[in-house]
Order: structure tokens, then sequence, then C-alpha cells
């Protein structure tokens, strides 16, 4: 009998000290956060536009994470859908729209501003500056076209406008097939 109890004695303290053991690691090893969601948030685009269907690019980059298609952001466009797809080594996808949107900037109609400052509060990365009651002008370099600065104007002076492709976004347009065909027959 007394070899009973001390055996449940020493299982009993076995048990107390591993359990202290793995509560020790479990506050001294833990993991902030996701950190694939993490990797995943640092590819977006930071506009926590919403075009995605989340509230902004944290809880969609938690939502790839755990399985929603890498495809949802307008932003971020080909480039960050690929940049995640290799992250994740899964296949890209084309953008979940009709086509991927040209680059856009809003821009403030200056005459027509009221100075209400609505439009700098809903700027999620600070394009946009002006003080109160006085005209405000967009940062077209800081600007992501997210459109989150539209709606609350109340005077309807801001509009998004198509960038112009730049030197790094411009190609040769490539020549049809007939005129290749009569450069070989005029080189011959």
């Amino acid at each position: 009998m007394t070899s009973v109890l001390l055996a449940i004695a020493v299982l009993t303290l076995l048990c107390l000290a591993s359990g202290a053991l793995l509560g020790y690691a479990a506050v001294r090893l833990r993991v902030n956060g996701d950190p694939v969601a993490e990797q995943i948030n640092a590819l977006l685009p930071q506009t926590q536009c919403g075009q995605c269907g989340y509230a902004g690019c944290r809880p969609y980059a938690q939502a790839i994470a755990d399985g929603d298609a890498i495809n949802k952001c307008p932003p971020g466009g080909a480039a960050t859908i690929t940049a995640i797809a290799e992250l994740l080594d899964v296949e890209p996808l084309a953008l979940d729209a009709a086509e991927e949107p040209p680059p856009r900037v809003a821009y403030i109609r200056e005459p027509e501003c009221i100075g209400c400052t609505k439009c700098i509060q809903a700027c999620p990365v600070d394009a946009i500056v002006g003080a109160a009651r006085q005209m405000h002008t967009v940062i077209a370099d800081e600007c992501t076209g997210c459109d989150l600065c539209l709606e609350p104007c109340p005077v309807d002076c801001i509009e998004m406008r198509d960038l112009p492709p730049d030197i790094g976004q411009w190609k040769w347009p490539l020549p049809s097939a007939g005129l290749i065909a009569s450069d070989r027959e005029q080189a011959a």
C-alpha cells in the first residue's frame, strides 16, 4: 500500500513539475501574432482602402494566411499577387477584377475646396496637405489611389485621375506581322 501511495505521489510531483515547465515555456516562448500574416502584411501596399472586402491590409493579410484568395488587392495589383504567391509557394492568380485598374491619384479642384479637412482625416497615407478653412492639395507621389477621400468631401471637389505611364512602365510597341514580313522582303 505504501509503495502505491509513493508511486502516486511521485507521479503527482512529476505531473506538477511538467505542467509548471510547460506553463513557463508557453509564456516565455509565445509567438505574438501569426508570422505568415505579418509577412503577407508587409507585402501589401498599406493603403487601408478596403477594396479587398476587409477593413484594411492587416485583416486581409490574416485572411490570406487563413486561406482566403491572394488576388483581391487592386492597389497592389499583379506585383503584390506575385510576391504573395512566391511567399506562400502557390500559383499566382489574376486580379479579382475585370482588369487591373491603371494607377490613379486623387486630385483636388482647388478653387472649389472649402478647407473642411474631412479628406485629410480620411486619407490613410497622409497624402493630402492643407489647413482648416484653407485650400488642400494632394501629394501625388504619396497618394495610393484608394478613393477614401472622395466620399467625405461635402463639395465633391476631389476626383481620381489616371497617372500617365512613367519611364519604368513604358514599352516599345510591337510591330504588326505585316510590317515584319515587308521588312524581310526588302532585306532580301
